[in-house]
């Protein structure tokens, strides 16, 4: 890139299955003092812009970049909200820095997920409302549709699938930020209730409330205000096709582009060897599979194999969503993405405890804004 950005301060409040001792603003507020703490400022005086990702459907109100200025003290200041995933706010943010009009930027994404009544409804909102909106489906039949045909255009056998979900809630006991740690066995996972035939009750990550920040400066100020930055190499965006009709169903074209964009501005040749671990997205357990193929780390059916033999375990060759992933942290709606950065930001920091990745030195992190969309973002950050 042309201007080194990195990532300076990490705060977050949460992950909770529920909240109610908590609004939304007091978990940004929590979230950003711990952030302004780590970083080492004072929102008032030293941050230029603030980012914040919501979606106004889903938090009930309208223009909601009116409503985080005074949580995260930016009154008076620049404030804009980015409707997709967490990681769309943070390359928004580098984005503002590399103009060189900025040197730091807040970046702010949240879930209060338990206060929605009906988010079907909602997401099935994001469908073509003239083919697809009025069959009133469950969006969730969308991934078992996509789910069937990965399973049956990869080879890839269901037990692959049970296996990431046990996996995941178990790394997920070790990480005192998540909110469903479990020790679990593939045939439970297979036997819990069927939600879209493939797709199980334990194969879909349930949802949390919490709230992350992140502080990201340009080069020069991120080496006066700590001895640890964590740089962001790379980062890219994609989206697919919004229709269901002409989608490609085995495949995550999205996830493909956005990857191919980061490795391009960050140099990466060979992602499997020249990154040491990922958090990527695991809504459904298939799309840890799909999502590991399409970013590079492995050949198109490999991922299942891969997965059963321990390769993507904490110890293994090559460590996925050591945190636990949405499966084990919870799904944190358009939150997620940032819930993933600061997992990688935590590892090479070493921070993070009884699941840390021996010797990471870099890390991915990617997103899907889930059904019915095919948007994602991917970031590289290394130490």
């Amino acid at each position: 890139m042309l201007r080194e950005v990195a990532i300076v301060g990490a705060g977050w409040s949460g992950f909770r299955s529920i909240s109610p001792d908590l609004s939304y603003k007091e978990m940004m507020y929590e979230a950003a003092v711990r952030a302004y703490e780590d970083a080492g400022i004072d929102p008032r005086r030293d941050v230029d812009s603030f980012v914040t990702v919501a979606e106004d459907f889903i938090e009930g109100t309208s223009i909601f970049d009116e409503y985080t200025p005074d949580q995260l003290g930016g009154a008076l200041r620049p404030n804009h909200t980015i409707t997709g995933d967490g990681i769309h706010g943070l390359a928004a943010a580098v984005m503002q820095i590399l103009t060189g009009q900025f040197d730091v930027v807040v970046v702010e994404a949240h879930s209060k997920a338990s206060n929605v009544l009906t988010l079907p409804y909602i997401l099935a909102y994001a469908m073509d409302p003239v083919y697809n909106r009025p069959l009133a489906f469950h969006p969730y039949a969308i991934a078992g549709m996509e789910m069937r045909r990965y399973l049956a255009e990869t080879a890839t056998p269901l037990e692959a699938c049970a296996r990431v979900v046990v996996k995941n809630r178990a790394n997920a006991l070790f990480n005192p930020l998540a909110a469903y740690g479990a020790d679990l066995s593939v045939e439970a996972v297979l036997g819990s209730d069927m939600v879209a035939e493939p797709l199980t009750r334990l194969q879909c990550a349930d949802h949390a409330d919490g709230a992350i920040v992140l502080v990201v400066a340009d080069g020069a100020t991120a080496r006066a205000l700590t001895d640890r930055p964590v740089w962001i190499r790379g980062i890219g965006w994609a989206n697919d096709t919004h229709t269901l009709e002409s989608r490609p169903w085995g495949e995550a074209s999205y996830a493909y582009l956005a990857a191919q964009m980061a490795y391009r501005t960050a140099g990466i040749k060979s992602p499997r060897s020249e990154i040491d671990f990922a958090e990527i997205d695991d809504t459904f357990a298939y799309k840890e599979l799909q999502h590991l193929e399409a970013l590079g780390f492995c050949r198109p059916g490999e991922a299942g194999l891969w997965t059963l033999e321990g390769g993507t375990e904490i110890n293994g060759e090559f460590p996925v969503n050591p945190s636990g992933g949405s499966l084990g942290m919870g799904h944190l709606l358009d939150g997620s993405g940032l819930a993933r950065v600061l997992e990688v930001v935590f590892q090479l920091r070493g921070e993070a405890g009884r699941h840390q990745v021996d010797g990471a030195e870099v890390g991915m992190a990617f997103a899907w804004r889930g059904v019915p969309t095919t948007s994602g973002a991917a970031v590289i950050l290394s130490n």
